[in-house]
């Protein structure tokens, strides 16, 4: 379990997969100089609310993780961020698709 650090008081725990993700789709935003919202649903603990935090070049983020191998990447996982961060509703974690460059490659196999 991973945790994504925005600024100096807003923290959320994301699980190591879902955070390089989310890592590589803010990352291409700001290379680009596209600032968005970026929310979360808030711990039990926190009444079980939502934040939303805008992210934009001077944001303050960092991504820790618990694990030591970086994961493999669903490019089918980052397009549908990417589209999402590109929306007014801005950047959520969805849960995963299928990684369709995967399924070609078994296809390509059998």
């Amino acid at each position: 379990m991973g945790r994504f650090n925005y600024s100096t008081n807003a923290k959320t725990d994301i699980e190591d997969r879902a955070l390089a993700h989310l890592q590589i789709v803010i990352g291409n935003k700001l290379k680009r100089g596209e600032p968005f919202f970026f929310t979360w649903r808030e711990d039990l603990s926190m009444d079980d609310g939502r934040r939303a935090v805008w992210i934009h070049s001077d944001s303050k983020l960092s991504f820790t993780y618990r694990g030591s191998r970086a994961p493999t990447i669903n490019r089918a996982w980052l397009g549908k961020l990417a589209r999402l961060a590109d929306a007014t509703s801005g950047l959520y974690l969805v849960s995963e698709p299928p990684d369709d460059h995967r399924a070609e490659a078994a296809a390509d196999v059998i």
